[in-house]
């Protein structure tokens, strides 16, 4: 046996020995390979993802899914299906790193943190960390919070929000936000924080407008609203930041089709009409991202 041979049959079998010499296969290859566009997203994150009363998942973080679904299309010439999965905020990092998802998209925000495991996209939205209380609560600044029950999900930026403003308050962790909502009404807490559009949604809806309110007026955090997929994927990354750019460019150049989305779930008929300051903030937010690349010329 010459001693090429020999050298490339013990590079052949350390390979298959140790799996992590061989090179992962990036999310656009396993895409191109196998036509399928696995997505981790939330069930209960109205109006960004959540299930419809037919079970479906639907809401505005999922037509930002289906737009990046198209553009797969366009960049590798075949049909791409959507594969939707429902993952809690605290499995959604796990899934990712594990490759079970190639992407998460719900109402995810950046933190240096989660940045350590995966990589964040433009940033497509903005939110801020909220309180849902009683309607004959006081509490709302940081200082009223002291020895107070906070609800809050596990591995949430609401969650760090609370410990920065508050480190007196008492959380209390919860599995969903439906088990939130459900302690502040049996009164097992004090309040429940999350992302202000989130729990502006809840409120809106008949039954729950004149029992509770939406405090402070000021967010105690302002964060804005990205994808999350896997480290070392620049290509992908690229196709999910230029869907992205172009949605942002034409919704913020009044162009029909963009703006329908965005007016589905946040316009004055929408899922849950965006007051001012978030309207503004989240057009802020898109401009920043506008303003610092070069255009596309569609």
């Amino acid at each position: 046996m010459s001693k090429k041979i020999t050298v490339a049959a013990l590079s052949l079998l350390l390979t298959a020995a140790l799996p992590g010499v061989a090179s992962a296969e990036s999310v656009m290859q396993k895409v191109k390979r196998t036509g399928v566009l696995t997505a981790g997203t939330s069930k209960d994150a109205f109006p960004f993802a959540y299930k419809d009363k037919q079970g479906q998942l639907i809401g505005y973080s999922v037509d930002m899914l289906k737009l990046i679904q198209q553009q797969l299309e366009k960049e590798l010439g075949k049909k791409v299906q959507l594969k939707l999965v429902p993952l809690s905020p605290a499995g959604r990092i796990p899934n990712i790193v594990n490759r079970k998802v190639d992407i998460v998209c719900d109402a995810s925000s950046f933190t240096w943190e989660r940045n350590k495991n995966v990589d964040f996209s433009f940033s497509y939205g903005a939110t801020g960390t909220n309180l849902l209380v009683k309607k004959a609560s006081n509490l709302g600044s940081p200082k009223s919070l002291i020895g107070k029950k906070i609800g809050v999900l596990a591995k949430t930026t609401n969650e760090q929000a609370i410990k920065q403003a508050q480190p007196q308050a008492k959380l209390v962790y919860l599995r969903d936000r439906w088990q939130g909502y459900t302690a502040l009404q049996q009164g097992r807490i004090d309040a429940f924080a999350d992302d202000g559009i989130l729990l502006e949604a809840w409120l809106g809806r008949k039954q729950n407008f004149n029992s509770y309110k939406v405090v402070p007026d000021r967010p105690l955090s302002r964060e804005g609203i990205a994808c999350m997929v896997p480290e070392n994927n620049s290509d992908f990354l690229d196709t999910v930041n230029y869907t992205f750019y172009g949605f942002m460019q034409g919704f913020v150049n009044n162009e029909s089709k963009y703006v329908t989305i965005f007016d589905r779930w946040f316009g004055p008929r929408g899922a849950i009409p965006l007051n001012r300051d978030l309207r503004e903030l989240t057009v802020e937010t898109m401009r920043i991202v506008i303003d610092s690349h070069q255009d596309i010329r569609k």
